[in-house]
Formats: structure tokens, sequence, C-alpha cells
């Protein structure tokens, strides 16, 4: 049975989603965005909303016992093309290695509600997970 993930000061409003779901060794998030959790706001500028978007994924892995490696796929949406450096860019420094990066899928989208500029959903498989 799935166990659900929360992690605090990530959130979706009201609406009663966990942040992430685990089931044996899978962990499936629900959108991630570049929230500030202590601050629980989206800060207007898209490259410090990429920064705390990546600290956000550690913060879901962590919550659910994973760690960065574990993560086997990134769905990313951006509001604009131009942030698709932004992305690249923490997206190499978070997975140094070329031969050791999961697989991303980057969609520019208008669905984005401002001052959301970023947002993920991850697939990883927690190695060694007995949950």
């Amino acid at each position: 049975m799935p166990r659900s993930v929360h992690v605090p000061g990530l959130h979706h409003g009201k609406a009663p989603i966990p942040v992430a779901s685990v089931a044996g060794p899978l962990l499936v998030s629900s959108r991630i965005f570049g929230l500030d959790p202590d601050s629980g706001r989206v800060p207007p500028d898209p490259a410090e909303q990429v920064r705390l978007l990546f600290a956000n994924v550690d913060r879901v892995l962590a919550a659910a016992g994973g760690e960065r490696a574990d993560v086997v796929r990134m769905s990313v949406t951006v509001a604009h093309g131009d942030h698709r450096p932004l992305l690249d860019d923490a997206w190499t420094a978070a997975f140094p290695d070329p031969d050791h990066r999961p697989a991303r899928h980057v969609e520019v989208s208008d669905a984005l509600r401002a001052p959301l500029a970023v947002a993920a959903e991850i697939t990883a498989f927690l190695e060694g997970a007995r949950r």
C-alpha cells in the first residue's frame, strides 16, 4: 500500500495532496515548486525559484529516505523558454556526472500561474528501500 510523504513547508495550498507517495522502492512526487519553505512564498526571481526547486527535491527525497542519486526521471515545467538555461545550469550542478543523470523532460507552458517560473515532478527508485 502506498504511503504519503509530507514535508513541512511544502504544500499544495489547501488541496489534500501529499508532496509524494512511496510504494515499495518507488517514489512518485506531486508537483514540487520553487517555494521558500520558511516563508511559504514563491520568490519573484526565477533563478531563486530554480535553486529552491532543487533544494525542495532534496527535502522530499530525504523525507522518503532517499537522496538525489535515486532520481530516475524529472519532468519540469518552465513558464518561459528563457528560464531553461537557469534549469540547465542547476541540472548540471545537481547531476555533474553525465553518465549518471536521470532522464528529464522540460515543457514550456503558460499554465504556471505567476509568480511561478518552474515546477517539477520526480520519479525515484529508493535504493535498498524496505518501505
